[in-house]
Parts: C-alpha cells; sequence; structure tokens
C-alpha cells in the first residue's frame, strides 16, 4: 500500500500538504526522509545492497537504512520504523544520534524526481549482521565495510558500486562515526 507523505517547500518547511509519495516523485516536490548509519566499535559500517527491483539504483550499496517519513509523522519516529522493517532490528529512539538534516536532489527520469530532506542519524551496531533480517525486495543484502573502503567509493560511486550522495554529507556521517569510536 501507497504512503501519504507531507510535502516541504524548498527549504524543507512543511506546506501544510500532503500528497501519495509517488505523486510527490512525479512532480518534484520535496518531502522529508530518514537516513540511519550503522556503524561497529571498531568503525565499520553498515550498507545495504538495493533492491534488484528497486526504481532508483538497484542493486547498489547505499545508507543501512533509508525510508519515508509519513505523513504527520515524526523523523525520529519514522527512523525507528524504518530499522524495523528493513533489517528488523528494535531499536530505541533516544539511542540516534543526529547528524543533521541534507537537501538532496536527483532527477532520474521525467517521471521520477527526488526532492527530499534526509534526517539523518547514526546508532551503534550491537548485533552481528547475521541476526539481521533484510526486507524483501527490499534489502537484496547487508554487510559491514571498512570506513577507508567507505570513503574510496566515493570518488567513483556508481563505478564501485554504492549510491552516490553529496559529498558534505558524506563527510558529516563519518566525522560523526569517528567521534563516537
Amino acid at each position: 500500500m501507497e504512503e501519504w507523505i507531507d510535502i516541504l517547500d524548498e527549504n524543507g518547511n512543511a506546506t501544510g500538504r500532503t500528497c501519495l509519495r509517488t505523486e510527490a516523485h512525479a512532480k518534484g516536490w520535496f518531502h522529508p526522509c530518514v537516513h540511519i548509519w550503522f556503524y561497529t566499535p571498531n568503525g565499520e559500517m553498515l550498507v545495504q545492497q538495493r533492491g534488484a527491483t528497486k526504481r532508483t539504483y538497484p542493486s547498489l550499496w547505499d545508507v543501512s537504512v533509508a525510508g519515508h517519513m509519513a505523513a504527520g509523522e515524526a523523523a525520529l519516529d519514522a527512523a525507528v520504523r524504518e530499522v524495523a522493517e528493513e533489517i528488523g532490528l528494535q531499536i530505541k529512539a533516544p539511542d540516534l544520534m543526529k547528524v543533521g538534516v541534507y537537501k538532496s536532489y536527483n532527477v532520474h527520469s521525467e517521471v521520477l524526481t527526488d526532492a527530499e530532506f534526509l534526517n539523518t542519524y547514526i546508532h551503534p551496531l550491537s548485533v552481528s549482521v547475521d541476526r539481521l533480517v533484510p526486507q524483501e525486495f527490499e534489502v537484496a543484502a547487508l554487510k559491514l565495510i571498512s570506513r577507508q573502503e567507505f570513503t574510496a567509493a566515493l570518488h567513483k560511486p556508481i563505478e564501485a558500486g554504492h549510491v552516490p550522495h553529496d559529498e558534505i554529507y558524506i563527510q558529516d556521517v563519518l566525522e560523526m562515526i569517528r567521534k563516537q569510536l
């Protein structure tokens, strides 16, 4: 079932309007999303391989967990919900550390534009990857990679099999993780 989402202006402010997610993507309207990066005590990062049937970046490696915020949903509530849905892990909102909110705009086709404000968090991963349960069709695989491997992939992300992200966004995530180690 498709979800209703809030529409934001180009500065990330609520407009009071809602629509279906596909309509927001078709019209290029800004809307809020959540990104959660999990990291281990030795500095590895959890990445997910996007499902092969995803409309954008199929089969590429990406953020540990990502998703749209439902209309009226708070960012922390969306983050907790998305983590449970995508990797089967139960977390508590107070354990999420906010990195920031990042504006992201990507035109994928005439009928698909990601115009998003990414509410971005980090969270320590306290279980082994084999205990996580990837969401069918959404998440093809999960793995841990070193921060060095991840940083190396930033220079040519598509060629390295990763979804491209803004460099400042990634630097902020890596710095926040570094501070926690």
